[in-house]
């Protein structure tokens, strides 16, 4: 009797953490159009190399540390909040899910409902533009 109770309930535990742990993982469905159009907008639009890539001696990105992060070299006239660093974005290391990233680029805000410091804009992005920019970062290595 207690065999044709914990058999089921092995079951239905293994299946809910099968699909809890697909629900942390990023997507992997991305197509090789959203991962170009993200790195369009990434690179030619939002311009995230000025601040997340650091450069060579000669000024030019490093391109082997691309979107890795960097020390922000410049600062506000006036006393104000203001972010020291760059994080790294190649591989959205500080979002756990794809969910929670394409919000941020969609609202400005994190998951936490807060914005970033300055200089980081507050991205509008629409959806799919927004979808297409995780593509993108995410194909990256961190």
């Amino acid at each position: 009797m207690k065999l044709k109770i914990i058999i089921p309930l092995l079951t239905l535990t293994f299946a809910l953490f099968a699909a809890e742990t697909n629900n942390l993982q990023p997507a992997t469905s991305a197509t090789n159009a959203q991962i170009k159009r993200g790195q369009y907008l990434v690179e030619r639009v939002c311009v995230c190399e000025e601040c997340h890539s650091p450069r060579n001696d000669k000024g030019e990105y490093d391109r082997s540390q691309w979107l890795q992060g960097e020390l922000i070299d410049y600062k506000p006239t006036r006393p104000m909040p203001f972010a020291a660093i760059a994080p790294p974005i190649a591989g959205l290391p500080t979002f756990a899910q794809d969910k929670a990233a394409v919000k941020f680029f969609e609202t400005g805000t994190n998951a936490q409902g807060k914005t970033a410091l300055p200089p980081m804009p507050q991205f509008r992005l629409n959806h799919d533009d927004a979808v297409a920019v995780v593509a993108y970062l995410r194909s990256l290595k961190f």
